[in-house]
């Protein structure tokens, strides 16, 4: 789903390409596994620092629920928009053991890089 440049992206809402779905189920699943930093070698993913890392924890742990791997069904409502100077935003609903579907949301920013893509979390909360 990647853009020239030199095209216009298409405004609005869209769902999340196929290409990011390996990489983003890895993020998600460091998530499940209490690997809050992102240090286990994801490709393209930005680890994130300890203090970001702290509060993404927090953030899940104060939720009170706990996370699962994401299903198949996530791609039906998980979204992501243009925002311009090279960079997408990407929503994904996470889920979890007794809600299934859960109000939480991985937010994204992803980068079209040489050879692929950068994903960097932003933050997990509800919106």
């Amino acid at each position: 789903m990647p853009l020239p440049a030199e095209q216009t992206p298409l405004e609005g809402e869209r769902p999340i390409p196929l290409a990011w779905r390996p990489a983003i189920q890895a993020i998600c699943q460091s998530l499940v596994d209490g690997d809050y930093t992102l240090r286990s070698g994801i490709p393209g993913v930005v680890p994130l620092s300890d203090e970001e890392a702290a509060q993404t924890r927090d953030y899940i742990q104060d939720y009170g629920e706990t996370l699962v791997s994401l299903p198949e069904e996530t791609w039906d409502s998980s979204v992501c928009s243009w925002q311009g100077k090279g960079r997408w935003d990407a929503i994904v609903d996470l889920w979890t053991q007794a809600e299934g579907r859960s109000d939480l949301v991985l937010h994204l920013f992803v980068s079209e890089v040489e050879g692929g893509f950068e994903f960097r979390v932003h933050m997990v909360y509800v919106p």
